[in-house]
């Protein structure tokens, strides 16, 4: 199988240039394509060189406005009770929706207007985060004050959400499971990214780049080389590289382990669209997930600060041959093109990651997180069928604008749900507060200051609620300030 725009390759892999986009200046513009997208350029393990090491592969991307990026760590301060207790009242289930005839943006006889021959959504698909998301087509309410929704929307499914409330502003066959292509690697990404310190090197092995399929994205990892796990990620989240996530799946304990770690963080995040089958996104039979899920899993990546970096790196140097001084580098640039603008992108004010992917079964696919005035949104994208060119980004970046336009105003039609522990411990950390009075009792019957024993019981209780709500409370991560600061369009 092939991609309609790449003749020559398969898959998930897109021949072209490597091109560099340096740190300080605009992107330049690339060749427009017809049709989607790959996930990455073809990558020349001898790419050029540059003429000196840049002592950080976390590069800065230049702001262009006055206004900075608004720091959101203040924010983590915030009583961890507060947080959970308030997203316990979260609602699942609001007014009958305005748009539910599987045309979004209430676009006529467009790509998704019900044509005989285009794939149709489950009659019913899954309630998770509320019963109006398992329902098939277009749910919003619109309301006095709400944006029409983008009329220019040819996505199988997508879904805007709060990151860090939770709410879901909207969403299109948010559960419909499909193919997800490399936006599965933020699942991979969120679940081995924790257990390797970054200045852990690694020799690969012949064997740990065996299996690799064929016309895969690479960044161009070589056997008997030494790279660090910093250098593996970096090729993970700009290149897509499913060699450096082969070889950090063999550091994990090999491919079948890995998938069988990423499948169980997927149901503890209450992913439960998703069937993981190959660590990297790769074309597999029964490999699937959801816009729901996959922005669950960007969601939880998101809090991991290593995450957040690498996901809104733009461009940074990959070792090559060599050893020591005399190791070749060559330049990587990420390829979420809202990120970049590369390929006649205009990249997207406030964005800051998360993952793009395409592949011949999944299409075109694609994650993003973006900030403004305080307010961050995500927004999923999957297998649009536009013949607009790179339509997964522009179709995201449309819903995000509507999301910013609405999050104020729009009712929510659902929520991203906690982690299933979280909801397990929110649960049995209620039973103390029910019965307040029992513990300074119990306290005084040994012998101890009954203050004391509300003191210990006040903190021993505030204890178990951040044990339960450390994901709600990290909902308001700071955004780096590796963020493209761009006028409005």
């Amino acid at each position: 199988m092939t991609q309609d725009q790449t003749p020559k390759a398969s898959r998930n892999h897109e021949t072209g240039r490597l091109s560099f986009i340096p740190p300080v200046s605009r992107p330049r513009r690339a060749r427009r394509r017809r049709g989607g997208l790959s996930d990455n350029p073809k990558t020349r393990p001898n790419g050029r060189r540059t003429g000196r090491r840049i002592p950080c592969t976390f590069l800065s991307v230049p702001a262009l406005t006055a206004s900075p990026i608004a720091s959101l760590t203040a924010s983590l301060k915030r009583t961890t009770a507060v947080a959970v207790v308030s997203a316990a009242f979260l609602t699942a289930s609001v007014a009958a929706p305005a748009v539910a005839d599987d045309k979004p943006g209430g676009e006529q006889g467009g790509a998704q207007g019900g044509a005989p021959d285009k794939p149709k959504p489950p009659a019913t698909m899954s309630k998770v985060g509320g019963a109006r998301l398992g329902q098939a087509g277009t749910q919003v309410n619109l309301g006095p004050g709400v944006p029409a929704l983008p009329k220019k929307l040819s996505g199988r499914s997508w879904i805007v959400t709060d990151a860090e409330s939770g709410d879901v502003l909207a969403a299109h066959n948010a559960h419909w499971r499909l193919p997800p292509a490399s936006t599965l690697k933020m699942l991979f990404a969120d679940t081995v990214l924790p257990k390797f310190p970054k200045d852990q090197k690694h020799l690969v092995k012949r064997s740990e780049l065996m299996g690799v399929g064929a016309g895969s994205s690479l960044v161009g990892i070589k056997e008997d080389n030494t790279y660090t796990v910093h250098d593996l990620w970096l090729g993970v989240f700009l290149r897509s590289g499913n060699d450096a996530v082969h070889v950090l799946s063999h550091m994990n304990g090999g491919i079948d382990k890995t998938v069988a770690d990423m499948q169980k963080h997927a149901e503890e995040l209450q992913a439960l669209d998703t069937h993981v089958v190959s660590p990297d996104g790769y074309d597999a039979k029964g490999q699937v997930s959801s816009a729901y899920d996959l922005t669950l899993f960007a969601r939880s990546g998101l809090q991991k600060k290593d995450f957040r970096e690498y996901a809104a790196t733009a461009t940074a140097e990959f070792p090559g041959e060599g050893k020591g001084e005399k190791r070749e580098h060559f330049a990587i640039q990420n390829t979420n093109r809202l990120l970049t603008g590369a390929d006649g992108v205009t990249p997207y004010k406030g964005i800051a990651g998360v993952k793009n992917g395409s592949t011949t079964n999944a299409g075109t696919t694609f994650t993003g997180v973006a900030e403004r005035d305080g307010k961050v949104l995500l927004v999923t994208v999957m297998n649009p069928d536009s013949d607009e060119s790179m339509a997964v980004y522009k179709e995201t970046a449309r819903l995000l604008d509507w999301g910013f336009a609405a999050a104020d105003k729009v009712e929510p039609v659902g929520e991203l749900v906690a982690p299933a522990s979280a909801d397990r411990n929110a649960k049995g950390a209620a039973a103390p507060e029910k019965t307040p009075k029992a513990k300074p009792e119990r306290a005084a019957d040994k012998g101890e200051s009954s203050g004391f024993g509300i003191v210990l019981a006040v903190v021993g209780g505030v204890l178990v609620l951040v044990g339960a709500g450390v994901f709600l409370v990290n909902r308001r991560w700071p955004l780096p300030e590796l963020v493209r600061r761009l006028p409005r369009r």
